[in-house]
């Protein structure tokens, strides 16, 4: 059963020491909310950057259609005064004025396209992160809690309580020690100061005792020869005053026999 124990509190060890080395959930969804909170810090910043570009070309593009009416009207005023060399050459600028409107209205289509996307992905990040904060709350309680629970099962279970045990059984026994200590102590003290043996106090104590006992045990075997003795005495007196008594009347028995048979 020890051994069982000893066992369980070893795999008990080493499973706390693998969690502790685990991931901690709190620091990693803080890092996780925190993340998603710089990317949408950069979304941002391109959704303002490309939105500052595409209003740009819109007017380097609305420059162009401008001038291209320009060159348009010039080429009308040039064919009004007979000047076709002129009239071409506007038409020239105005032809180049309309594919550099038409360029940068391509490049507006693609920013319009990116910037639909940037915003789509922004509104989704910011979805994310208010449902991961949320989602955080729930997690860091459920951890908290798990790990209140590991540790009184710990406690309860004699991965950490057993050893906090242990000591309090172990100052117990102590205690207990000290109580016999004092006790005997005490019962020493009530027998009047008598000295330890091995002590030459105790030594001499001891002999006179002894020599005590002696002188009574002597006494009692006196007393009790006496006392045989007396017994003895009498015993023999009333054996002969018996045997003196039976005799006689043996005698007068003889005597009335002889009497009765004529002797």
């Amino acid at each position: 059963m020890n051994l069982f124990d000893r066992f369980s509190r070893v795999a008990k060890s080493n499973l706390n020491n693998v969690l502790k080395t685990l991931e901690d959930p709190e620091k990693i969804m803080n890092q996780a909310v925190e993340d998603m909170q710089t990317d949408l810090v950069k979304i941002r910043q391109s959704y303002a950057e490309v939105t500052a570009s595409q209003r740009r070309f819109v007017k380097q593009k609305d420059a162009a259609d401008t001038m291209a009416d320009d060159w348009y009207k010039r080429a009308q005023l040039a064919l009004e005064n007979g000047n076709d060399e002129l009239a071409r050459e506007a038409l020239t600028r105005r032809q180049q004025q309309i594919d550099a409107a038409l360029a940068l209205q391509d490049q507006i289509d693609v920013q319009n396209a990116s910037i639909d996307k940037l915003y789509e992905g922004m509104q989704v990040l910011e979805t994310k992160i208010m449902e991961s904060r949320a989602k955080k709350e729930q997690m860091v309680a459920r951890a908290r809690t798990a790990a209140s629970t590991q540790k009184v099962n710990d406690m309860l279970g004699g991965v950490t309580g057993k050893t906090s045990m242990d000591a309090f059984n172990r100052m117990e026994e102590k205690v207990e020690a000290l109580e016999a200590a004092a006790e005997v102590s005490a019962e020493m003290g009530s027998m009047g100061g008598m000295a330890l043996p091995g002590s030459s106090e105790g030594s001499i104590e001891k002999q006179f005792k002894l020599m005590e006992s002696g002188s009574a045990v002597d006494d009692e075997l006196s007393q009790m020869k006496k006392l045989l003795g007396g017994s003895a005495d009498a015993e023999d007196t009333g054996s002969s005053s018996s045997s003196a008594g039976d005799s006689k009347s043996m005698d007068d028995e003889l005597e009335k026999l002889k009497r009765d048979a004529g002797l």
